[in-house]
């Protein structure tokens, strides 16, 4: 048995994942497309405890969570919720700002809705994705807001986090983007920047023009 698919428009959302209990139903057949084992002794028999979330087992009575090693665990908000927040991150062009996310969902604080645009963002990057390829323009700015007696660029001991960018050249256009942030702005970094997170190959080399880093 294959995972469950996705809804196709807004109306499929919404009847899909109308309550909580539909949202957790959602999660346990994506976690255990095959049907469900206990995690602790594999027996394929558990019922749920509703009220918590929780899937116990009928022979061992180990309870599961189905938000367990999710962006959900542990959360005070409503699964429901999380649904809408996952499917608005994901449907969005060109992209979702928490201040969004916070009036689509209602939510009253601004900090739980960053919070929530964080986790989503996280969780939807690839580990295995592909490398970027040449030529790819690198360079690096400062993230952190102005600073006494200075007004860009970053002083000794700054709290200023400086943040590499890779960027796929493609004609006049851009292609896909890497950040990290890095210690200082010297070759070396830069160079171990795209080493490094694996964003070229190992042996890419680098010319700066115009305050940029093309590699080929």
């Amino acid at each position: 048995m294959s995972r469950p698919s996705f809804p196709k428009s807004v109306s499929e959302f919404q009847a899909w994942f109308d309550t909580d209990a539909t949202c957790a139903r959602y999660l346990i057949d994506s976690r255990w497309p095959e049907g469900y084992r206990c995690p602790r002794c594999s027996y394929p028999e558990a019922y749920e405890l509703s009220s918590r979330g929780l899937l116990k087992c009928r022979k061992c009575g180990y309870q599961a969570s189905v938000t367990a090693g999710t962006v959900l665990h542990g959360t005070r908000l409503p699964i429901r919720q999380w649904f809408w927040a996952a499917y608005l991150v994901a449907t969005h062009t060109p992209g979702i700002s928490a201040v969004q996310l916070q009036r689509q969902l209602g939510l009253k604080r601004y900090e739980t809705a960053w919070a929530i645009l964080q986790k989503l963002r996280r969780a939807m990057v690839r580990p295995e994705r592909d490398r970027i390829v040449g030529p790819v323009e690198v360079d690096e700015s400062y993230i952190g807001g102005l600073e006494k007696g200075r007004a860009g660029g970053r002083v000794r001991e700054s709290s200023k986090a400086i943040v590499e960018a890779a960027v796929e050249i493609r004609g006049r256009g851009s292609g896909r983007i890497r950040l990290g942030v890095v210690n200082d702005v010297s070759g070396d970094s830069l160079v171990g920047f795209v080493q490094v997170r694996g964003l070229l190959c190992p042996a890419a080399s680098y010319s700066r023009t115009a305050g940029w880093a093309m590699f080929p």
